[in-house]
């Protein structure tokens, strides 16, 4: 960041950020619905009877994990809206931003993917997931080299998010590996 310092916050401004702060979280959690729907009818199903690694965690832990994992992934997306209001760093907050929509939509294909392209094309479906997660895994990276350049502090807020998303990975090798 340069010297340059923002004019101060107005009450609109205030209202505008905090509008800003709902949509990103807005936007997180309707991937995260989208994923639900993906998986309701599959986890006790098919999932269910998969072999799956010994590191993989009880499917109480998930919900409960991408609930802090989307909350903090919008509040560091938003943390980066909140620098356009510096004109030198307007370009790095777009490429950062689009960045982290193209993570974003790549979290939200993953769970229908692989949950809900199983019943019809079985082990295919979970390479197709494993092949996205991987770009998941590249994308959240590259977001987190952008947020850096404009905002240290918001790449941090995704480190728990990245590793995740790597642990995941981990998960969806072992069942493509142990359910061919």
């Amino acid at each position: 960041m340069t010297s340059t310092t923002p004019p101060p916050e107005t009450t609109v401004g205030r209202a505008r950020s905090a509008g800003a702060l709902i949509a990103f979280l807005a936007i997180a959690f309707g991937v995260a619905a989208i994923g639900g729907f993906s998986t309701v009818d599959n986890v006790n199903g098919w999932y269910a009877g998969a072999s799956k690694a010994f590191w993989n965690p009880p499917n109480t832990v998930f919900g409960p994990v991408w609930t802090v994992l989307y909350s903090l992934m919008s509040v560091s997306a938003w943390l980066i809206w909140r620098e356009r209001i510096h004109p030198e760093l307007r370009s790095q907050v777009r490429a950062a931003l689009t960045a982290y929509i193209v993570q974003l939509v790549l979290n939200a294909i993953w769970t229908p993917a692989f949950f809900g392209l199983y019943p019809a094309l079985g082990i295919s479906a979970l390479w197709i997931a494993l092949a996205i997660i991987v770009a998941i895994d590249v994308g959240v990276l590259v977001t987190m080299l952008r947020f850096w350049r404009v905002r240290k502090g918001a790449a941090v807020l995704l480190i728990p998010y990245w590793a995740w998303v790597l642990y995941a990975t981990t998960l969806n090798v072992a069942i493509v590996t142990q359910n061919r």
